[in-house]
């Protein structure tokens, strides 16, 4: 869609252009997607917390993924790695920045569930694996790591559990007064469209923001192309603030319709895909595995990552109802952190 964009880098004016109009779309297709997605997590039966993290994870990561196979394929692996998992500390602060738009009371209070819960888990096994990769012997089957079959393997098989555990619960979050509850509720005017209708506006809008957040990335790489910055930062940090803008603004719109469920779901769906992108990144990476090829700064950010996951499930495991700046005692650590990552990676 976005292949009539010269190769980058660009002049400064088309760069803030395609930049402005790209994050633009961005805003409001990621808005729209959270409308359709509400009606189809009621209309299914999955719930916010299934539906967000599943198809919210494939429709905001696929600029993601493209440009993670499109470095890794040029001979650019430690870009893809970092801007694979470099997205997921952006986008984990993304909860903190949704948290300040909910005032009612601390977001992780509200949205405390055992799926959520399990999606967290998830994702803390997957970037484990990943690091176990970075660490295991370094052999290729096919040109594929051992690792990148494990972790489809988990991802599969964790959704799968975690689909059965939510349709029988072996236990649940106390409800608060604040607690917010998945369950159905009204969609106005989308309750009047049949189900293949909905799929198909969800289909569209999420190619949409799918190409604007790579026109999104593609500027960003036009700014810092020339700037001599390291891969680590320029993937880890830049490419993970622009790749993490749709689940930013999906997390926001979320919490500004009452679906506070499905803002966090949308934020570990993200995450989720982002350490699934490795995969794709190690298949397009000819020469070797990518998970060998990730330096120090990487192997950085991926832990990061892994300590700010740690930090949201224990914020949706104490649900502290109002905390430090009004942002509970997890949105605090988890914006500490991702200055401290930063800094870091910037000196």
């Amino acid at each position: 869609m976005l292949g009539f964009l010269p190769a980058t880098p660009w002049p400064l004016g088309p760069t803030v252009g395609v930049f402005a109009v790209a994050s633009l779309i961005t805003i409001l297709g990621s808005i729209r997607l959270v409308a359709l997605g509400d009606a189809l997590a009621d209309r299914t039966g999955w719930g916010e917390a299934v539906f967000g993290v599943v198809f919210f994870g494939a429709a905001t990561g696929l600029s993601g993924i493209v440009i993670t196979a499109v470095t890794a394929a040029g001979g650019h692996p430690h870009l893809g790695y970092s801007n694979a998992v470099g997205g997921i500390a952006a986008q984990t602060t993304a909860v903190a920045v949704a948290d300040a738009f909910y005032r009612r009371v601390n977001l992780e209070h509200a949205a405390a569930s055992v799926s959520n819960l399990l999606f967290g888990c998830l994702l803390i096994a997957l970037l484990a694996l990943a690091l176990l990769g970075s660490y295991s012997p370094d052999v290729t089957v096919g040109g594929i790591h051992p690792v990148s079959i494990a972790l489809v393997a988990c991802y599969l098989g964790g959704l799968r559990l975690i689909r059965t555990a939510g349709t029988r619960p072996m236990w649940q979050a106390v409800g608060t007064t604040e607690t917010r509850p998945d369950v159905p509720q009204e969609h106005g005017v989308l309750d009047n469209y049949r189900m293949p209708a909905l799929w198909r506006r969800f289909a569209l809008v999420g190619l949409v923001v799918a190409a604007s957040g790579w026109g999104v990335s593609l500027a960003a790489e036009s700014l810092v192309e020339t700037t001599g910055l390291t891969a680590g930062f320029t993937g880890g940090v830049l490419l993970g603030i622009v790749n993490g803008l749709p689940e930013t603004v999906t997390a926001i719109a979320a919490v500004r319709r009452g679906a506070v469920t499905l803002a966090i779901a949308a934020v570990l769906g993200g995450n989720i895909l982002d350490v699934i992108t490795l995969v794709v990144g190690d298949i397009a990476y000819r020469p070797g595995s990518i998970y060998h090829a990730a330096g120090n700064e990487d192997l950085f950010i991926t832990t990061s990552g892994l300590l700010m996951t740690v930090i949201l499930l224990a914020g949706l495991l104490v649900r502290q109802t109002c905390g430090w700046g009004r942002l509970g005692f997890e949105g605090s650590l988890l914006l500490a952190t991702y200055l401290g990552m930063t800094i870091v990676l910037a000196t």
